[in-house]
């Protein structure tokens, strides 16, 4: 499994460039952002980008497109941003610069020889596999099988993470991360500076704010490393002359190993020391020490989908019973991984199924409170449902889908949501047109829709190249009406990396 800080500069470029790096969550089939990158990157590569520009877009609304994915049904929601490709594509331009690239890489080998073991660089499949498949078999081989073993030397382990990681970062850290915090400062004004233009780049499809990175791109999660691993430094520095402990970290989420209490506070003062430094927080409702290492190094959620699994066809022989199970898992662990993963599993044996249950409607109305109690599981349960559905009279079908549609459109600001609603109503044969505000909908719908402001383009070319009608890939009409499990198997795949 090679990590993206062994790539050479062209091979990162390639990488970062490609649609599912841009955008790193799951679309239907019929989305896509290759195209419309791939023109703008021929239209500005090797020009400086602002001379495109007519200008300055970070004095200017919606440059960038944000949309949301709820979290919970009610009011936690994950901001989704998609980048304005022209700022994307020098980003990627900028630090996949030979130069650049080799100081940002030399820079991460500083921050490996300290007390975090960071787990968590992006990685890049060797073969046919997805990244993001690729990334979570690393997070089980390195996080869950490193903690374990850590129990032979540690009696304590100590689970933390940051409140809202990415819409928290102070952007002037990313020159700190780069060049230290003395040169940085005393080179805050200067244009040349790498960190200063990457940092500028990032707040001009963001209104100028300091506070905060996009959300949503295998780039942004290479740019919170490289905060993060300045962070590490930091730590490392701070608790220097400190033994007995070690720190793992994936993004965001801190385990500390010691043999006491006292010295696990310790060590998650400095924690949150330094994160403070760069506009971060730790989740205090999220932290929670334990002392039995082997049981809490493997997330509660997942070892109580482990057992729900274990219990198999014997213990519940039907469909409906299944559904109840998960349905009651997913009070105790809303959004969890675990909870995911079972319901990709559901999907992988409902779409199995060939006769019209005699219970449809109760398993369709079960199905779909799972969604929406866990709106994050709807890429799986709208899987489900397309299979339930699709048994069902033709008569009934849209009364089957409209009953969803109007349930779940009771989760407020979902775009994302929307997106896969769409997905599984759109069939042709359903007669089902969703309506929705959402433009990722209107896109897929052929309509006309904007996505970012181009006011500040002064190349007719370039703004040609991102005409959105150009990122539906195909007909949303013209899917099958049944979501085939390898449609969402990164869905599944992904689960247990949250």
């Amino acid at each position: 499994m090679k990590s993206v800080l062994e790539l050479s500069p062209t091979e990162a470029k390639r990488h970062f460039l490609q649609g599912s790096s841009y955008f790193n969550a799951d679309l239907p089939s019929y989305l896509g952002f290759d195209a419309i990158l791939k023109d703008v990157e021929d239209i500005i590569s090797g020009e400086d980008w602002r001379g495109f520009k007519r200008g300055n877009p970070a004095h200017l609304p919606d440059v960038n497109y944000r949309f949301t994915a709820n979290k919970d049904g009610r009011f936690a929601w994950r901001p989704l941003e998609l980048i304005h490709p022209v700022l994307y594509v020098a980003l990627v331009d900028l630090i996949c610069d030979d130069a650049n690239w080799s100081m940002i890489i030399g820079r991460f080998k500083t921050f490996r020889s300290g007390a975090v073991d960071c787990c968590s660089i992006p990685k890049v499949s060797p073969d046919q596999q997805s990244h993001k498949a690729t990334q979570v078999r690393h997070w089980w081989q390195r996080i869950e099988q490193d903690s374990i073993e850590k129990s032979l030397e540690f009696s304590h382990l100590l689970h933390t993470d940051v409140t809202n990681c990415y819409g928290s970062l102070y952007t002037h850290s990313i020159a700190w991360a780069l060049h230290g915090l003395v040169e940085a400062k005393k080179q805050k004004t200067s244009g040349t500076l790498l960190g200063n233009q990457i940092d500028s780049l990032i707040r001009a499809g963001r209104y100028g704010q300091t506070n905060g990175i996009s959300q949503g791109s295998v780039l942004m999660d290479f740019v919170a490393e490289l905060v993060l691993g300045h962070v590490d430094e930091q730590i490392t520095t701070k608790l220097a002359g400190i033994d007995e402990f070690r720190i793992v970290r994936y993004r965001d989420d801190y385990r500390i190993f010691a043999n006491s209490d006292r010295r696990a506070e310790d060590v998650l003062k400095a924690i949150s020391d330094k994160l403070r430094a760069v506009g971060m927080a730790l989740a205090h409702g999220k932290t929670a020490l334990h002392t039995n290492v082997v049981e809490s190094s493997v997330k509660a959620d997942k070892r109580a989908g482990i057992d729900l699994q274990d219990l198999g066809e014997a213990n519940a022989k039907t469909i409906q019973k299944r559904l109840l199970r998960i349905h009651a898992f997913s009070l105790r662990y809303p959004n969890s991984g675990a909870l995911r993963r079972l319901v990709g599993e559901m999907h992988d044996l409902v779409s199995k199924q060939t006769d019209k249950p005699d219970d449809i409607r109760v398993q369709v109305a079960i199905a779909t409170d799972i969604a929406f109690v866990s709106p994050q599981a709807f890429p799986g349960i709208a899987g489900v449902l397309s299979h339930l559905i699709s048994l069902a009279p033709e008569a009934e079908k849209k009364a089957l889908w409209e009953g969803v549609i109007a349930k779940m459109r009771r989760v407020p600001y979902n775009g994302y949501l929307e997106v896969w609603l769409q997905r599984v109503t759109a069939p042709k044969g359903l007669g089902i047109q969703l309506h929705s505000d959402e433009a990722l909908c209107k896109i897929a719908n052929d309509e006309a829709a904007r996505l970012w402001n181009n006011d500040w383009i002064s190349n007719t070319a370039l703004v040609e190249a991102m005409n959105t009608s150009r990122i539906r890939t195909g007909s949303a009409s013209e899917v099958n009406e049944q979501v085939d499990p390898s449609e969402v198997e990164l869905f599944k795949q992904a689960a247990w990396a949250y």
